[in-house]
């Protein structure tokens, strides 16, 4: 394979399109994982739109659902012998409880679990094409959960109000830069790096269940106010800087890349080890990896 490669999921939307037209831009052989297939014949058309040359494959899949998380990333393996990039982009903030057909709260499942596996499905080849980086996309909004226990928040499907829904889904993000930290600390990282970041406010469709989301969307777009550009900036400088080549184990923020301690209260080892442990026991009784 004569460029690197970056898998991408939310790639067909927001800041994950972004990232995706710009990595095009520089090179990147596009792999996104979508839903949607007209979503995503309109991102293969944007994506030839930016890189006459450009090269991009399609994987589709539900990721808020496990066994399709395990599945494309089984998919991605085999079709690449090397995988330079994972970005882990998509993302869901839901208004009310929906629970999956495999039992789980799905902004859980969307926001931690998929991505959780689908990383750990494709863990072998990151290390094999080392060096290779992944970026976890997680938010400011980690700051609003006050607790978090791992072994009932993991199996949490109880009913909440669209007021209590934004604790809920910081709960799911404070997970992601938990996971993150404790994946650091697991790889080599002179094989495989891992970060996250804050990619600060974005008008983007991640709160589509919202009645008047759209309308409001246009009207921040017009007045330009969260800007999805800036938030996709800070991923693509983590996936490509070669300031960041051997950085691992860091939560950034959108504002200049500056180092963000983990939110309480996430922050302990203890906790985080406590989470990755809760994870794979919950997952094992899947079959997931």
């Amino acid at each position: 394979m004569d460029r690197p490669v970056a898998v991408i999921t939310g790639a067909t939307s927001g800041l994950g399109r972004i990232t995706a037209l710009e990595l095009a831009r520089r090179g990147y052989r596009i792999g996104a994982v979508a839903r949607s297939r007209s979503k995503a014949e309109a991102l293969l058309g944007q994506l030839r739109s930016a890189s006459a040359d450009v090269r991009a494959d399609i994987f589709y899949a539900d990721l808020g659902l496990i066994a399709q998380a395990r599945r494309v990333g089984e998919e991605i393996a085999a079709h690449y012998p090397r995988l330079d990039l994972l970005v882990n982009n998509a993302g869901l903030h839901a208004f009310s409880q929906r629970t999956t057909a495999e039992g789980f709260a799905e902004m859980t499942a969307v926001n931690y679990l998929g991505p959780f596996v689908l990383t750990e499905t494709l863990t072998n080849t990151l290390l094999a094409s080392g060096p290779a980086r992944i970026v976890n996309v997680a938010s400011e909004a980690a700051q609003q959960a006050k607790t978090v226990s791992p072994s009932l928040d993991l199996r949490r499907t109880d009913p909440y109000t669209r007021r209590e829904s934004m604790a809920l889904y910081g709960r799911t993000k404070l997970m992601t830069i938990m996971w993150t930290l404790e994946l650091a600390r697991r790889l080599d990282a002179t094989k495989v790096t891992v970060n996250c970041c804050d990619p600060g406010f974005n008008a983007t469709g991640l709160g589509r269940d919202l009645p008047g989301s759209e309308l409001l969307q246009r009207v921040l777009n017009i007045l330009g106010v969260g800007d999805p550009r800036k938030g996709a900036g800070i991923i693509v400088r983590l996936a490509t800087d070669p300031a960041f080549a051997h950085t691992s184990g860091v939560y950034f923020s959108v504002r200049d890349a500056k180092p963000l301690q983990c939110p309480e209260p996430g922050r302990s080892e203890h906790v985080q080890r406590e989470l990755w442990t809760e994870t794979v026991a919950l997952l094992a009784g899947l079959g997931a990896p």
